[in-house]
C-alpha cells in the first residue's frame, strides 16, 4: 500500500511539473483543492443552505437583477469570444494542430490572460443556480444543472494551468459563443410575457449546445490520429466529457421536446418563465 501511494504521490508530483509557469500565482488557481472546494461549496449551497434559507420565506421576484446579471454575461462572454478570435482565429489558428505557445511574447500572455477570464467565468456561471434558489425554482436544479456547473471550473481549471491557449482556444471559442447565445435568450425572456411570441426557438438553444459537445469531440479525436505537440491526454479527456455532455443534454432535449411538452421559453437547458448548459 506505501509503495502504491508513494507512486502515484511520484506521478502527481511529475505530472504538476508539467504546468504553465505563466499561469503560477492568479487568484484561485494555485491548486487544484481550491476549485474542488468551491464546487463543493456551491452544491452545499444550493442543495442544502439555500433551500433551509428560503424555507419560510416567500420567493424573490429579481427581475432587475436577472437582466443586469443577462446583460453581464452577455458583454463578459461575448469579451472572451472576441479576444479568443483575435488572437487565434485571426492570428494564424489551425483547426488540425495547434501546439500551446508557452512563450512571453504578447499574444500568448494575452491568451493567458483570456483563459483566466473564461475560469472565472466558470464560477460567476454559479449565479444561474442561486437565482433559482432565491427564487424557489427548486424543480430547475436537475442532476444535468447540477453535474455541468459543478464540473466546469476543475475541467477548465486544468485547460488553464496546463494547456492555455493552442488546441483548447476551439473549445473557448465556441463555449463563449454559446453562452452569448444563451444569456440573449434568457435576457429576452426576463423582459416579460409581451416577448414570448419572439422565443419560438427554444429548442434550437440546446440542439447548439449539443452540435458544440460533438464539434469539440471530433476537433479533439483528431489529435490521437495525427502528429501535433499536443497532449494527447487531453484529447482523450476532452473526448470523454464531450460525449458525456452530450448525452446528457441529448436525453434532456428529447425529454422536453420529444413529447411537445409546451413548457415556458425561459428554461435551464432551456424552463423558467423569467431566467433559466455538457462541456
Amino acid at each position: 500500500m506505501g509503495s502504491v501511494a508513494e507512486t502515484l504521490i511520484n506521478a502527481t508530483n511529475k505530472a504538476w511539473e508539467l504546468r504553465d509557469r505563466r499561469t503560477d500565482g492568479w487568484f484561485l488557481t494555485e491548486f487544484p483543492l481550491t476549485t474542488v472546494l468551491i464546487s463543493m461549496t456551491y452544491l452545499f449551497g444550493v442543495k442544502v443552505l439555500g433551500p433551509k434559507f428560503m424555507a419560510n420565506r416567500a420567493a424573490f421576484e429579481l427581475r432587475g437583477a436577472l437582466m443586469i446579471y443577462n446583460i453581464f454575461q452577455i458583454f463578459f462572454n461575448g469579451y472572451i469570444f472576441y479576444q479568443t478570435c483575435r488572437l487565434s482565429w485571426f492570428n494564424g489558428y489551425s483547426l488540425i494542430c495547434q501546439p500551446v505557445d508557452y512563450s512571453a511574447n504578447e499574444d500568448a500572455l494575452q491568451l493567458v490572460a483570456i483563459g483566466y477570464c473564461f475560469y472565472i467565468s466558470k464560477f460567476i456561471d454559479f449565479f444561474d443556480t442561486i437565482f433559482f434558489v432565491l427564487r424557489k425554482k427548486n424543480n430547475q436544479i436537475t442532476f444535468l444543472h447540477l453535474f455541468h456547473h459543478s464540473v466546469m471550473p476543475l475541467s477548465v481549471w486544468i485547460c488553464f494551468r496546463f494547456i492555455v491557449g493552442g488546441h483548447c482556444c476551439f473549445f473557448v471559442t465556441l463555449n463563449s459563443l454559446v453562452h452569448v447565445i444563451m444569456y440573449f435568450y434568457y435576457m429576452m425572456a426576463a423582459m416579460g410575457p409581451r416577448f414570448q411570441k419572439y422565443l419560438w426557438w427554444k429548442k434550437y438553444v440546446t440542439v447548439f449546445q449539443m452540435v458544440q459537445f460533438l464539434a469539440v469531440g471530433l476537433h479533439s479525436l483528431q489529435l490521437l490520429f495525427i502528429e501535433c505537440d499536443f497532449p494527447t491526454a487531453f484529447s482523450w479527456w476532452s473526448v470523454v466529457q464531450a460525449l458525456l455532455f452530450f448525452n446528457l443534454f441529448k436525453n434532456f432535449h428529447s425529454q422536453t421536446y420529444g413529447k411537445n411538452v409546451n413548457l415556458p421559453s425561459n428554461s435551464m437547458y432551456i424552463s423558467d418563465p423569467i431566467q433559466k448548459k455538457l462541456l
